[in-house]
């Protein structure tokens, strides 16, 4: 009991799943880059601000007598 006729996509379907296919793409290519940026180590940061910092560097301690 085979159908003769074909099945019809519409082109909005078609669509449709073409813009599934290419959401799931760019989630795995994101998924992909943040786990390699996770394995890669950290770049050496410098410590500008805490050099530059007044708040960090004491100025004048005031004891009590």
């Amino acid at each position: 009991m085979a159908s003769s006729s074909k099945k019809k996509t519409t082109m909005a379907k078609m669509n449709r799943e073409a813009a599934v296919r290419d959401k799931r793409l760019r989630k795995q290519a994101k998924k992909d880059a943040r786990k390699l940026a996770a394995l890669e180590p950290d770049p050496v940061e410098t410590d500008e601000t805490t050099e530059e910092s007044p708040a960090e560097e004491p100025v004048g301690e005031v004891r009590s007598a």
